[in-house]
């Protein structure tokens, strides 16, 4: 089956549904948002501690914000990306509210700020401690309710369609691929069909689900950038994945390990080993809130010392009636397993949590594909660098999202319909009864990854890593020649392609910098910039 859309929207978290409300807003375009589960799953809801902007301008600017985010990124950011995004936050912000998005304000109607790891101020507008669930059930409220959008939920993207499926040889150096849409898994029919498109968005979120701990969700399997990269695009960056300092260590629960926010510590908790003792004295002078790269490798270093499960995050000494009022999700959740956070230590440990790097995109979200644009976390806009600073993923995907729309909409009458594109061909192919091997192999790309690929690495590991996924890659590529394309061998395949490029792109790095710790390359110490390590 063929079907035609002005816009194709790949993914439906914040980036994808803000992309959706302002290219729908005309009223003179097609709009299709497909998603590979409900439009309800996606990182952007589990997004704890809040979004980050300039709001409180009696004590907090857009220089202090820009500097505090080039410092996270340890000078690897883009600045004209961090300008862009830090400049129109307030903008992205006001856009938020007025889509139906609630954030916690006092009683004189200013908004209740949060400070967390890296801000010099208080800047997060929050929701609680469910900011991101807040963000997705107010933008999912909105695009349900407009008529131009049609929200196709189950639906799973294999690949985009480009000039290669017209029979051209498309390589690495072809300066001119344009998307004409993707190949789309239909879950009621099984069958595959082809979306037309003038204009595609890529907004399919994270990779955390490539380890085997992990903050996302089982879908973060980096199916964008896995499609973008198989298409010859551009993707940068991937050595760079954070790894949040402090997720709740609670064995059974891996994917989504749940995350204790970073506001915690902004809010005065403090890391500890379990017997009470503090230890970030040693590795950096702004103590439980460095910035997370710092944070993680210092929890990762204090636990390989003392052979620990976890370190301990400390609030016992806050109000109980405060903390519960602020994190009142973490409390009832932590009370759930026995752990009563006024009184007791909430156990934690690292795990991974999010991908700095990704498919290449200019200021205005376009991707090296013409008319491929990409936007959150898929996208590798500049604004991180080799470290994202607190709750800037969210105010990145609204002001890029606003970008690409803006940017999209001065030139898609310029495009047409491809059709000389084929359907989807799956001719002598078998369905797929070897769903045992596909899980297994998910299981060892995390243990791979984690194991070689993680916060601290040699190039001994990532040599590792890299001959096991390339053993794994050609028994899943005969596997998917053979087989019908499901779900489940599609994000195998998309898993092993980003563990191949996080590793090849960490290979490449030959030094210590941000996210990418490499033993075999000491950190230069006239790069430390406040950092003790």
């Amino acid at each position: 089956m063929i079907k035609h859309y002005d816009f194709l929207i790949i993914g439906g978290g914040v980036a994808g549904m803000s992309f959706a409300l302002q290219v729908a807003q005309s009223g003179k375009y097609s709009v299709a948002l497909c998603c590979k589960t409900t439009l309800d799953e996606a990182n952007t809801a589990k997004a704890q501690g809040g979004i980050a902007s300039v709001t409180n301008l009696a004590v907090d600017d857009f220089e202090k914000h820009i500097h505090d985010t080039m410092v996270a990124g340890d000078w690897l950011s883009d600045p004209d990306a961090v300008r862009q995004v830090v400049t129109h936050a307030p903008d992205g912000i006001r856009r938020l509210v007025q889509w139906g998005v609630n954030f916690d304000k006092k009683e004189d109607g200013s908004f209740d700020l949060h400070r967390e790891g890296g801000h010099s101020e208080f800047r997060i507008l929050h929701h609680a401690d469910d900011s991101g669930a807040e963000i997705q059930r107010g933008l999912m409220a909105a695009v349900r309710a407009h008529q131009q959008i049609e929200v196709l939920e189950n639906h799973y993207a294999v690949e985009i369609i480009t000039q290669h499926h017209l029979g051209v040889r498309v390589t690495r150096r072809t300066p001119d691929i344009e998307c004409y849409g993707a190949y789309i898994l239909d879950p009621t029919t099984g069958k595959i069909d082809t979306y037309l498109s003038r204009v595609t968005l890529m907004a399919t979120g994270g990779t955390g689900a490539v380890y085997a701990t992990t903050t996302n969700p089982n879908i973060a399997t980096g199916d964008g950038i896995a499609m973008v990269y198989r298409a010859k695009g551009q993707v940068k960056d991937m050595e760079f994945v954070q790894f949040h300092p402090t997720a709740l260590f609670h064995p059974g629960e891996t994917h989504p390990a749940y995350l204790i926010t970073e506001a915690m510590r902004g809010y005065g908790g403090i890391l500890r080993l379990p017997n009470g003792e503090e230890f970030m004295q040693k590795y950096d002078p702004r103590l439980s809130l460095a910035p997370r790269d710092i944070v993680a490798r210092a929890i990762d270093n204090e636990m390989k010392i003392h052979g620990l499960e976890h370190v301990c995050l400390d609030v016992t000494h806050k109000d109980p009636e405060e903390t519960k009022h602020h994190f009142p999700n973490i409390y009832r959740k932590c009370l759930s397993i026995g752990i009563d956070i006024t009184k007791q230590y909430i156990p934690v440990a690292p795990c991974a949590h999010y991908m700095c790097g990704g498919i290449k995109v200019n200021l205005d979200a376009e991707s090296s594909i013409h008319r491929l644009y990409a936007v959150g976390e898929c996208s590798c806009t500049g604004l991180h660098g080799g470290n994202r600073l607190a709750s800037n993923s969210l105010i990145e995907a609204v002001v890029y999202a606003d970008a690409a729309a803006k940017h999209s909409l001065s030139v898609i009458d310029q495009y047409s319909f491809n059709e000389a594109v084929p359907e989807w061909n799956d001719e002598g192919t078998m369905s797929n009864e070897e769903k045992v091997l596909i899980a297994q192999d998910m299981r060892e790309v995390g243990q791979i990854m984690s194991t070689y690929v993680g916060i601290v690495r040699s190039d001994l590991r990532l040599r590792r890593a890299w001959e096991r996924l390339d053993l794994l890659y050609e028994e899943t590529e005969d596997l998917f020649k053979r087989v019908k394309a499901t779900k489940d061998i599609c994000e195998l395949r998309n898993a092993i392609n980003v563990g191949y490029l996080i590793t090849r792109q960490a290979l490449e790095r030959k030094e210590s910098r941000g996210l990418h710790f490499n033993i075999d390359y000491p950190r230069d110490p006239k790069l430390n910039n406040q950092e003790v390590w």
